[in-house]
């Protein structure tokens, strides 16, 4: 079993998050080593780490702190020999580190004989299968996105609609994307969740991957929705996609809209643990490339894809909204029971608009649970 330290905050740092999985916001070391976990911290956060358990826990007071202030030490060269003296006092000769490690610690503990390796498969592998806690978060992120997406929803079901180009008014304002951004923000905060920025986009801007959206809706145009609200209790994350249209659906949005459905559902079908994600995102690439539509399977090597599938699959989903597995070109590993990963098919004509569909799903022994309970229809 490999040593393990870690240096950070639990709000920055998901590596140190999923094993002190309460909110501290000052940086403290973590270190595991023949199955001890110990922790060198303030002793402002000794009462909160006392009732999780499981810790060896030092105080700096306890490693010759008070001395050091004596000898006019500065704060950030007392920091330093203090998490050596930690590293000494847990035994920790050499460790793996996660790629985050600050590097004016690594170079002052390798200065003083203490070896350290960054391996980041250790960290993404330790992350990847969640804890009870972390899909018990993940469930209370993804009922915020629902909220989110129904307070979108029903926001777009007051639309006054006057016909197809036409900008759309609600209760006698203007329909944008920034009102609907009040509208989910709200929602996410009554479900003790929040995000710093989500997707509202329309038109033009959601045939742009990560557009976030600006400005007043047009009857007849796409609307993309993403949204990845975080829970304030677990720091988990969720992420669902809906898109909608106001008045009449285009032909080709109606058929993008079929499609990016028949995606999503085979997708679903064939996780399970064992599948590699670039198996089931080829699935996908062959239900749009029937129709005719370009994918990263199909494009020509050095050519940018700017319209139909151009993009992954999906991707795991924990503490952070982007981590391991993933399910696209690149996705070579194998799915084990208890990720959590995305699945976004979408179409997209650069100019015009976009279509994309996504659901939550939790890897099980046998296949797959999917955490999204919210409608797909086009019209709202």
């Amino acid at each position: 079993m490999a040593n393990v330290l870690i240096v950070g905050d639990t709000v920055r740092s998901p590596e140190l998050r999923h094993e002190v999985p309460i909110g501290i916001g000052d940086p403290f070391l973590y270190a595991e080593r023949n199955g001890t976990r110990a922790i060198m911290i303030g002793s402002l956060e000794l009462p909160r780490l006392a009732e999780l358990g499981g810790y060896e826990v030092v105080a700096p007071e306890e490693l010759g702190q008070d001395d050091l202030l004596a000898q006019g030490m500065t704060r950030e060269a007392m920091s330093l020999e203090l998490m050596l003296r930690a590293c000494r006092r847990f035994g920790i000769e050499a460790a793996s580190v996660p790629v985050t490690f600050p590097l004016q610690v690594a170079d002052h503990l390798r200065s003083h004989g203490i070896s350290l390796e960054v391996d980041r498969s250790l960290f993404d592998t330790r992350r990847r299968v969640k804890n009870e806690a972390e899909i018990a978060g993940i469930r209370r992120a993804q009922r915020a996105a629902e909220a989110g997406m129904a307070a979108a929803r029903d926001l777009l079901r007051r639309a006054d609609l006057t016909g197809t180009g036409v900008g759309l008014t609600a209760d006698g304002e203007p329909l944008t994307s920034e009102r609907l951004r009040v509208a989910i923000a709200q929602a996410f905060v009554e479900h003790d969740a929040s995000s710093d920025e989500f997707i509202v986009s329309h038109g033009p801007q959601s045939a742009i991957g990560h557009d976030m959206g600006s400005g007043q809706i047009l009857a007849g145009e796409t609307i993309v929705i993403d949204l990845w609200p975080r829970d304030s209790e677990s720091a988990c994350f969720a992420d669902m996609t809906r898109t909608f249209v106001v008045g009449d659906v285009p032909d080709e949005v109606a058929e993008w809209h079929r499609l990016c459905l028949e995606a999503l559902e085979r997708a679903v079908a064939e996780i399970r643990p064992g599948v590699k994600g670039a198996d089931v995102f080829r699935g996908t690439c062959e239900i749009f490339q029937r129709e005719g539509y370009p994918t990263q399977l199909t494009k020509e090597a050095g050519t940018i894809l700017a319209d139909g599938f151009f993009h992954g699959l999906g991707h795991g989903v924990g503490l952070e909204v982007h981590e391991e597995p993933a399910l696209g070109i690149t996705g070579v590993k194998e799915l084990l029971a208890g990720d959590v990963v995305t699945v976004e098919p979408g179409l997209y004509r650069r100019g015009y608009g976009g279509c994309r569909l996504e659901d939550i799903v939790l890897v099980t022994g046998d296949g797959a649970e999917n955490l999204a309970d919210f409608p797909y229809a086009l019209e709202p």
